[in-house]
């Protein structure tokens, strides 16, 4: 049911001849991911943890497909210490809008915020922004997800960062880096059972 409800928003996309963008925002907590690494025999290797731990930076990101399926590009915004709210969220699509430059058909899941009166009010006002839900409970549909596994999994794992804002220095040079590998991104989309064809 899923993916035949994808496939009909593919054929929208076509028929507004827009680009697909694929949204998700995540979470990155100060405590480090733990994974199996490299030491010394004998010295086990040791996270030193702040304890501030609970502090995060928010990320959003947004994965883009042109409508001839020839570029992928992925945009981001990365903030310390702020829960994505509809402010933040509002301001990054009508950046987006602005980079893109063509008709979007923007596709997320239903969380809150993407729902919020910022975010609906942003909406009205734009012709060329159509908006299109993930169904519900379904992240392997999103291929955002999978970047946020890599950044996780990858060049942010066993990492402790002092505060929030060295994470969020580090989470956006290591985004900036991914976003010009454009195999790794086409890669995220191949991750997924969508028919988008690279």
């Amino acid at each position: 049911m899923g993916q035949g409800r994808l496939a009909s928003h593919q054929k929208k996309a076509r028929r507004l001849n827009a680009h697909i963008v694929f949204l998700d925002e995540s979470g990155l907590l100060l405590a480090p991911l733990v994974r199996r690494t490299w030491a010394p025999r004998g010295q086990t290797p040791i996270l030193p943890q702040p304890g501030r731990y609970r502090e995060k930076a928010s990320i959003i990101g947004a994965l883009s497909v042109s409508p001839r399926r020839r570029r992928v590009a992925f945009h981001f915004s990365v903030w310390a210490g702020r829960n994505v709210d509809g402010v933040w969220l509002a301001q990054f699509v009508r950046n987006l809008r602005r980079q893109i430059q063509r008709p979007i058909l923007l596709v997320w899941d239903r969380l809150n915020v993407h729902r919020s009166r910022p975010v609906a009010r942003m909406l009205r006002r734009s012709r060329s922004l159509h908006v299109e839900f993930l169904p519900p409970y379904a992240p392997e549909l999103n291929p955002v997800e999978a970047a946020w596994a890599h950044l996780k999994m990858n060049p942010l794992a066993n990492l402790a960062p002092e505060d929030s804002l060295e994470l969020a220095d580090i989470a956006e040079r290591h985004v900036r880096a991914f976003r010009r590998r454009k195999s790794l991104l086409k890669s995220f989309i191949r991750s997924t059972p969508l028919f988008l064809r690279l």
